[in-house]
Formats: C-alpha cells, sequence, structure tokens
C-alpha cells in the first residue's frame, strides 16, 4: 500500500546551517518512527515558506546514508496571510503495510499548529 506520511518544522533563522540540520532532524525522525527503508520512499516533497530561501531542504536527504537515489523535490508554499512562517513541510510518499492511523505523523518546533490532530508533539 502506499501512504504519505507528513513532517514539519520550523527555524529561526534563514541560513543554510539550520535548514539542513532542521530538516535532517525531521527526516531521520520520520524514518525511524515508521521503520521506512529508502527503497521503499517514491518520492519526498519539501515545501518551504516564502522566507525561507538559503537552502533547498531536499538537499538534507542526501546526507543520510542509503538515500541518494530517492527522488526529491522542494517547492515553495502558496503565501496565505496569517499562515505559519519559517516552516518546512515534507511530504514523505512510501510504500508500507502500516495502516493510515499506523502512520507516524512528526512535527517538531512551532510546527505543530497544522496538524495538531494527527501529529504527536516532537521537541526541537
Amino acid at each position: 500500500m502506499i501512504r504519505g506520511i507528513r513532517g514539519a518544522t520550523t527555524i529561526e533563522t534563514n541560513n543554510k546551517q539550520e535548514i539542513l540540520a532542521a530538516t535532517e532532524k525531521l527526516l531521520r525522525e520520520m524514518i525511524s518512527e515508521n521503520k521506512i527503508e529508502a527503497n521503499d520512499v517514491a518520492q519526498i516533497v519539501f515545501s518551504v515558506t516564502e522566507d525561507i530561501d538559503a537552502a533547498f531542504p531536499a538537499a538534507a536527504a542526501r546526507q543520510i546514508d542509503g538515500w541518494s537515489f530517492v527522488p526529491v523535490m522542494s517547492m515553495r508554499e502558496i503565501p496565505v496571510p496569517g499562515s505559519l512562517k519559517m516552516c518546512i513541510r515534507v511530504m514523505m510518499t512510501v510504500n508500507t503495510t502500516a495502516k493510515q492511523e499506523e502512520v507516524q505523523h512528526i512535527y517538531h518546533s512551532g510546527s505543530i499548529v497544522l496538524r495538531p490532530d494527527l501529529s504527536t508533539v516532537k521537541g526541537n
């Protein structure tokens, strides 16, 4: 079965190191909590709010051993007035036997406000 696994985080400053570090940390937890193997991933789509442009968050996936062949893409979120700022979102599409309700969606930092109904609160 193909499932989407959501994740998000927020950062404090728009710099390459923080973008990549926050994204890698988020990805590693998504992978661990959902027991994901790179070969089971169809794609990972990353989006950022308009105030993030110092790096592509998709580059963080390349820092994880064995994930260099996973297709990734970064894009920009729609700038809706009043929406969460400095936010990196992830949609990982995977082949899994997990049921929808078993999927662990991961939200770090200020991103819990996006989907508190789906997430387990995770720290920074």
